[in-house]
This record gives structure tokens, C-alpha cells and sequence, in this order.
């Protein structure tokens, strides 16, 4: 009979509404909710929609650097002797990269052709004696040919060694010949650079299968004459125009690697008036102290104004950080409620865009115990659509789906929520009705 009346209690109080009720997503409600389940697919798709994060201040990003150049100890007295180009005030003017691809064959050079060589004795048509080969040299002629005998003339130049193989490989195959051959430039003649002026030995080089830099030019001519070798500038000519480069900056490895093509002419330049040397030099040595006074002053007034400007930066932020602190710079949050160890608001970083992970794991994570892994919402309103919701669904479950919380971003104003266990929402009605179910059993009991 008691537990007639405890039953009959229980049912009693929640007919009258005072049951546990848990809040869960619904596709019934005022709202128009549409349920979504997260894949790769949906979540490039969400993570489609326009989002800019807002941004620190400028002075986050600035650095103490002066604006403009301090004045110092005022301007030098304007020199009567300049220095002279060639030296290190001359100004590089360099060439465009050559880019000549693979070396193509050119009238006078010298290739050489292995082939197997014809035998028409007994002894090498029965196999009695090996096989022999062949090894001539052919220089290409003005109309870019080559005689080969048995075969005849063969236009190679323009060609590559490639492309010059395959061309005899196919008039030896229509020759009805032995088609193993082989091909090589014996002598290089076609092609060269020409290196002159005050160098020790003015020559040509040959360009080759290996690309030709300033360096190698320079080097295969001997050098620059000691007695230029500071102020000699590399005078460039390719294509009709004019290209300079100081020796100095060569030496110090700045455009040694420079690469030179077909008809570039390299001419070292060592003009220099020694007269007009001789007063710049005195002139420098007369204005070092003046110099180097004004440097200091100039120095002094540098560390002044950095000081003033990194003491400016430092205020900006101090108070960009205090404004943040009293809640008066404008921020977008994302919400957090359900069964999360701390339900709350999350405020989305300056600069970067935020993933659920950062939101979910950023203070306490899911509540161990009574959040349903299987039950991970983040609900989003339309974009200019009042009443229309989007509720991404997670389903943790499998813990490798937590990988797309770490790729799903985040918007201003979501709402994340996670759902309780089935077991949790039971055990929290009984929490509640215990109390009520002893205290009305107890009035029920003692009237009886």
C-alpha cells in the first residue's frame, strides 16, 4: 500500500509539472532548425561564410623605429671632388637572367660520331671476329650540315645532342645501316664570349654544355691588371645594350653567378683621372672629423626619438589592454551552454580565427560523467534571415570525429551546446523528487 501511495505522489507531481525537464534541440519549435551532421564536406562549407576577426591596434604592430632621419650635427660642406665611378659608387646595372636552355649545335663546331663498323669478310659475317666501331669527327659547315658516309649530308645545327642523334639515328634506319651510334662535340666553336680590356690575356671563351658566369670569363682572361683591380668596372654588352658592374661588388660574391649567353661582350674599364683621385682622397681625410661628429649627434637624436615612440607604443597598449579589461573595446563571442564544465562565454582572438576545439577545450572541456559526446550542437542564424537556424551536429562517440571540431570555425554569436546522457537526466529527476516524494509519503503515511 505504500508503494501505491509513492507512485501514486510521483504521478501526482508531475502531472502538476513538477518534473525535471531538460533542454535538447528540436526541429518543432518557433524556430525553423535545420539539423546538419558534421563530415569534411559540410564543414568547408560552413566554414565558407565571410568572417574578418577583428584586429589589435596599430601599435601592436608597429615597432619604436624613428620616422624620418634625425638631423644631427647639421649638413657636411658640399665637396669639391666627387668620387669617380668605377669604384664602389658606381651603380650595378645588371642584365637580365640568361636562360639559354641546352646547348644547341652552331656552324664550326666538331662533333664526333661512334658507330659500329661495316665488315664484309667471311670471318666477321660468320662471327669469327668481333664487331668493331667506328669513331669520326665532322665539323658542321655554313649551311649547318654534316657529311656522314653512306648516309650523306644531315642538317645539326640548331639542334640539341639529343635531338642531333635521333636525326642521323633515322637516316642510318632508312639507309638500311647498323643504327647504334653515339654523339658528342669534340670541339666547342660555335658559340663564345669575348673578354677585353684591362685584363692580363683578352680571349674568347667557349660556351658549353656547362653554363659560362662572369666569374668564369674573368678568370679564363686572367683577371683584371693589379693596378686597376679597385676602381675596374665589368662593362657588359649583350643585345645592344649596356650593363656595368664594379669589380669589387664581383669579388665580395654578389653577382659572381651572373650567367653569360652567346655574343655577350665583356670589357673591363679602368678610366680613372689620378689627379681628380688624389683631391677626393684629401678631400675625405680633411671632412672625417666633421663626420664623424655629426654621426654621434645624429646617433644621440636617433635614441631620443626611438624612445619617445616605443614610450608611445607602450602607453597605446596599456591602454588598449585596460579598455579590454573594463569590457569597452567591441568583441565577438561564441556562447557555451549544457553539459560543459563551464558554461560561459567565449570571446573569439584578435587577428585569427577560432575552431570548436579552442572554444570547447579552453576552460574545463566537456563534463565528464554526464555530457553525451554523441550530442555536440553548434547552432548559427542565418545571415539575414530572422528565425532560421542551423544546428551542426557532432557525434563524438567516435573520438576521431573530434578532428573536424578542430577544423570547424567558429562565427560571432554561435551557440555551442552539449546534450546530457539519457542516465544523467534520469538520476536528476530523482534528485529532485526525492525530497518531494518523502515529504508527501510521510504526510500520506501518517494518515494512515
Amino acid at each position: 500500500m505504500k508503494k501505491a501511495l509513492l507512485l501514486g505522489v510521483f504521478l501526482s507531481l508531475s502531472g502538476c509539472g513538477l518534473a525535471y525537464i531538460s533542454p535538447d534541440v528540436r526541429q518543432d519549435g518557433p524556430l525553423d532548425v535545420k539539423v546538419v551532421e558534421l563530415s569534411p564536406a559540410t564543414v568547408r562549407r560552413a566554414n565558407a561564410s565571410p568572417y574578418t576577426p577583428r584586429s589589435l591596434p596599430a601599435a601592436f604592430y608597429n615597432v619604436a623605429g624613428a620616422a624620418g632621419r634625425p638631423a644631427g650635427g647639421g649638413a657636411l660642406p658640399a665637396p669639391v671632388f666627387s668620387a669617380q665611378p668605377p669604384a664602389e659608387v658606381v651603380k650595378a646595372i645588371l642584365p637580365p637572367p640568361a636562360k639559354p636552355g641546352p646547348y644547341r649545335i652552331g656552324v664550326s663546331d666538331v662533333i664526333t660520331l661512334t658507330t659500329r663498323s661495316s665488315d664484309a669478310s667471311v670471318e666477321a659475317q660468320t662471327g669469327l671476329l668481333a664487331s668493331q666501331t667506328r669513331r669520326q669527327g665532322y665539323t658542321v659547315q655554313d649551311d649547318g650540315t654534316v657529311t656522314v658516309p653512306e648516309i650523306g649530308r644531315v642538317k645539326v645545327a640548331g639542334l640539341t645532342v639529343e635531338q642531333a642523334q635521333d636525326a642521323i639515328f633515322q637516316r642510318m634506319v632508312q639507309a638500311r645501316l647498323d643504327p647504334t651510334l653515339s654523339l658528342e662535340i669534340a670541339d666547342f666553336r660555335s658559340q663564345r664570349v669575348v673578354v677585353g680590356g684591362a685584363v692580363q690575356t683578352p680571349t674568347a671563351v667557349p660556351i658549353t654544355l656547362t653554363p659560362v658566369t662572369l666569374v668564369d670569363a674573368l678568370v679564363a682572361a686572367g683577371g683584371a691588371r693589379p693596378e686597376v683591380a679597385d676602381y675596374a668596372v665589368l662593362r657588359l654588352f649583350r643585345d645592344g645594350k649596356l650593363y656595368q658592374i664594379a669589380l669589387k661588388d664581383l669579388k665580395s660574391g654578389r653577382y659572381e653567378k651572373t650567367r653569360l649567353k652567346d655574343g655577350d661582350i665583356i670589357f673591363v674599364d679602368s678610366t680613372y683621372d689620378l689627379s681628380q683621385a688624389k683631391g677626393y682622397f684629401e678631400q675625405q681625410i680633411t671632412l672625417l672629423g666633421l663626420r664623424e661628429s655629426s654621426r654621434a649627434a645624429a646617433i644621440k637624436e636617433l635614441e631620443g626619438a626611438i624612445a619617445r615612440r616605443r614610450a608611445a607604443l607602450d602607453e597605446a597598449r596599456t591602454n588598449f589592454a585596460s579598455q579590454l579589461e573594463y569590457g569597452a573595446v567591441k568583441r565577438d563571442y561564441v556562447y557555451l551552454v549544457g553539459e560543459l564544465n563551464n558554461q560561459r562565454r567565449f570571446a573569439m582572438p584578435f587577428g585569427q580565427k577560432a575552431v570548436l576545439a579552442d572554444a570547447i577545450f579552453n576552460d574545463g572541456g566537456l563534463a565528464l560523467g554526464t555530457a553525451n559526446p554523441a550530442q555536440i550542437y553548434i547552432l548559427r542564424g542565418a545571415r539575414g534571415r530572422d528565425g532560421v537556424v542551423t544546428a551542426l551536429h557532432l557525434d563524438a562517440r567516435n573520438a576521431a570525429n573530434f578532428l573536424l571540431a578542430t577544423r570547424l570555425e567558429l562565427r560571432p554569436n554561435d551557440v555551442i551546446f552539449v546534450a546530457e546522457q539519457p542516465v544523467t537526466k534520469w538520476n536528476r529527476v530523482v534528485q529532485q523528487l526525492t525530497p518531494s516524494l518523502i515529504v508527501s509519503g510521510a504526510n500520506a503515511a501518517s494518515k494512515l
